[in-house]
């Protein structure tokens, strides 16, 4: 073997190395390789992991000396601004919020609440800009949450794990079943899903006793599941709900009506249309009834008129749809 060649070879595996050390270099520098499946675990290590990784709080936020965000409160023990860390402050801010509400908060509610519906108790200085971390873009888990939670009850207080992830308190819990709807329904707002379910579903559909008649009562849909929920706004007229199906009229004189048949007596029949109108018609003046079990009062271009968040945000509220108890349920309907 020639000199030459030798020579061209160790020159390869040299610039092979190089490239390669070149590589990891940069890899480490910019926070070393990372799974995107990786479990959080619920624990102080497992919330800073997400509070500098996934959960991008330092973006808004620093902790004490470490960071130099200031669009949000500094979450550690920063001069005189923040004389407590996060920890020692969310025990005062517990009792704030106690007397504002007249609920019993403790320090994890407090911090639960602050990551959940973050616009009730806004720091005096800052603006109410501090998006729902359970929902896009952010969209972090339960486990995450309630990782963050521990993380920053550590900074000056006492952890309390117990309250944190086994034993949580009734303000605790709604929070916490609000995120759990939202990571079923693949990233969620169910406060948004609320104002998409006003402004798209409630003049058909009653729920808790209130809206309207022209379709199915939604009231405990949660227990239904995500994939009938998604399905019947997707594809509403793929199962319809028996004394919902689409009846089409023709009378004698060629008029036409379409929708629910609400009423059906010896002389006369009522259709309610889509729009809640009812129509009466006497049965000496029809010519055909035809049920069309291709067709729903139900429009079957609602998705295409949601956007994907509006279509995630009412998925993740819907499934909050639990049934309350019948009395309660019965006072409503009255």
């Amino acid at each position: 073997m020639s000199d030459s060649v030798v020579k061209a070879g160790v020159f390869l595996l040299v610039l092979l190395g190089a490239f390669l050390w070149i590589g990891k270099a940069i890899t480490d520098l910019t926070g070393g390789e990372k799974t995107a499946s990786a479990v959080v675990e619920v624990s102080p290590e497992g919330g800073e992991a997400v509070y500098w990784g996934k959960g991008r709080c330092f973006t808004c936020h620093s902790m004490g000396d470490r960071g130099s965000a200031v669009r949000g409160p500094n979450h550690g023990q920063f001069g005189e601004r923040f004389p407590l860390a996060m920890g020692e402050r969310a025990v005062e801010r517990a009792k704030a919020r106690s007397a504002k509400t007249g609920k019993e908060f403790t320090a994890v509610d407090y911090l639960v609440e602050s990551l959940s519906d973050p616009g009730v108790y806004v720091v005096t200085g800052y603006k109410n800009e501090m998006a729902v971390t359970y929902a896009p873009p952010i969209s972090l888990n339960l486990d995450e949450i309630k990782a963050v939670v521990s993380y920053l009850q550590i900074q000056g207080g006492d952890l309390d794990m117990v309250a944190i992830d086994t034993e949580p308190s009734d303000i605790t819990k709604g929070f916490y079943d609000k995120i759990g709807a939202a990571q079923a329904a693949g990233g969620g707002d169910p406060g948004k899903g609320a104002e998409v379910f006003a402004d798209n579903c409630s003049d058909c559909h009653m729920l808790n006793g209130e809206g309207g008649e022209v379709g199915p009562k939604l009231t405990g849909i949660a227990a239904k599941g995500l994939k009938h929920i998604d399905e019947s706004i997707r594809r509403p007229a793929a199962k319809v709900v028996a004394g919902f199906e689409y009846h089409e009229v023709v009378r004698k004189d060629g008029r036409k009506f379409a929708g629910l048949k609400t009423r059906d007596e010896a002389d006369e029949i009522d259709i309610t249309k889509a729009d809640g109108d009812v129509v009466t018609i006497a049965k000496a003046e029809i010519k055909e009834i035809v049920l069309d079990k291709t067709k729903t009062v139900m429009p079957s271009d609602l998705i295409e008129a949601l956007t994907v968040k509006d279509f995630q945000d009412v998925l993740s509220f819907l499934m909050l749809q639990k049934a309350p108890p019948a009395a309660q349920q019965a006072e409503k309907e009255k």
